[in-house]
């Protein structure tokens, strides 16, 4: 064969073997003698056609890295977060007891509504009296006042379904706040979806999934109050009164991928969102980070591992793996964006959002590196800094609703320069 031909056909092979979706062996994929749960073969393909095969996909393409070895997530997401694009997915659409992770949907319903973030409530009895056995608390005493700041400072740090049913109870009961986050659910696609309880403590028939759970944490990403409390590592949180004074006591987030406790290494560049763990749900964790501009979404789901913090290392591996494989890659799927900015109605903020608040002090007039700087270190700085840093560029841009939502917003509100 002439070497001219060769070379041409050789050519030809590495492109078409670049476009085949490669399912590298997972925990789930390589067990078959034990009793874990297999992942249905009916689930979902919102967001397209691969997200719901089982097992591992990904297109690898010239100089891609290889996916990290021994994920055992039953189900796994790495998705860029402006974008929308999905990198790699393993069963996504598995739906999964979510555990705490789905109090970023909570928030994302209920946060817009309870402003301003200085209102004090002041808390009943009843509003604590169904909490489940073993729940985690932040220290919600009945009798005591507490602002909305306090309350949320308690969900996203303590993770406290405390401070989620008295939110709720501001909000208008834990049957409307469960109806509402559904019906947000619902407006964003998040059709895997099904709320039972506000603060994600196991119930029957509550399940979400990585792919909903992503599209939560994008969406609730938008809202600088948002920002501000899934980044922030510590915080004083309102304690009893002793002598006629109010005390307070130091509360630590429970993602380590922020804080670097418990012997994890903090994850450089991370700026939020939102871990669980249930005996039902295993852990279940949403993270955000940002590395050279590029900023990405990852959600791991029950890793069967062993290893302690597994959860953190598998979604730190994943981020490892999406910020190297960034343009090597051909996306396996989308993040869609809600019905009413997929259909051009309604502003896709969420509900009860009330005009020009969602984005707090850190408004039009407000300069966005200034807010980054006033962040400080941390995942604050980089939260708010991925305003200043990332967004900045679709601000002179084109705006592809269908690609780019959800941070229509963030775009607008920042300074034209």
């Amino acid at each position: 064969m002439p070497a001219l031909k060769k070379t041409a056909l050789t050519v030809i092979a590495a492109a078409l073997l670049s476009t085949f979706v490669v399912s590298p062996a997972s925990a789930d994929d390589k067990d078959t003698s034990d009793d874990r749960p297999k992942p249905p073969a009916d689930m979902s393909k919102v967001g397209g056609e691969l997200l719901g095969r089982t097992g591992t996909q990904v297109k690898l393409g010239p100089g891609a890295p290889v996916l990290p070895k021994d994920l055992t997530g039953r189900s796994w997401i790495v998705a860029d977060a402006e974008s929308g694009q999905v990198l790699a997915s393993h069963n996504p659409h598995w739906r999964l007891p979510p555990a705490s992770t789905l109090k970023m949907l909570f928030a994302d319903t209920v946060m817009p509504a309870l402003q301003p973030k200085t209102m004090k409530y002041t808390v009943k009895d009843e509003d604590l009296a169904d909490l489940g056995e073993g729940s985690s608390l932040v220290g919600v005493k009945e009798d005591l006042s507490y602002t909305v700041h306090d309350l949320w400072l308690g969900v996203f740090l303590r993770s406290g379904n405390d401070a989620v049913h008295v939110l709720s109870a501001m909000y208008g009961g834990v049957p409307k706040t469960v109806d509402a986050m559904q019906a947000h659910a619902e407006e964003l696609q998040a059709l895997d979806t099904n709320v039972v309880s506000p603060d994600g403590y196991d119930a029957p028939d509550q399940v979400s999934s990585a792919y909903d759970l992503t599209l939560f944490a994008r969406s609730g990403l938008q809202k600088a109050d948002f920002r501000e409390y899934c980044s922030t590592a510590d915080a004083q949180f309102p304690g009893a009164k002793k002598d006629g004074k109010r005390e307070s006591f130091g509360i630590q987030n429970t993602n380590r991928l922020l804080t670097g406790a418990d012997g994890v290494d903090p994850y450089k560049g991370i700026a939020g969102v939102k871990n669980g763990y249930t005996t039902h749900a295993g852990n279940t964790f949403t993270g955000v980070a940002e590395r050279n501009g590029k900023v990405l979404l990852v959600t791991v789901m029950n890793p069967s591992s062993d290893e302690t913090h597994a959860v953190y290392k598998e979604a730190a591996g994943l981020l490892d793996w999406g910020f190297d494989a960034s343009g090597k890659v051909t996306p396996v799927g989308e993040l869609v964006p809600p019905k009413s900015a997929a259909t051009g109605t309604g502003s896709g903020k969420g509900p009860a959002a009330a005009p020009g608040k969602d984005e707090g002090r850190n408004g039009p007039a407000r300069s966005a590196k200034a807010a980054a700087a006033e962040g400080g270190g941390g995942g604050v700085g980089i939260a708010l800094g991925i305003v200043a840093g990332v967004l900045v560029l679709l601000a002179g841009g084109v705006f592809l609703v269908n690609r780019r939502w959800p941070l229509p917003d963030l775009v607008r509100r920042l300074p034209r320069r």
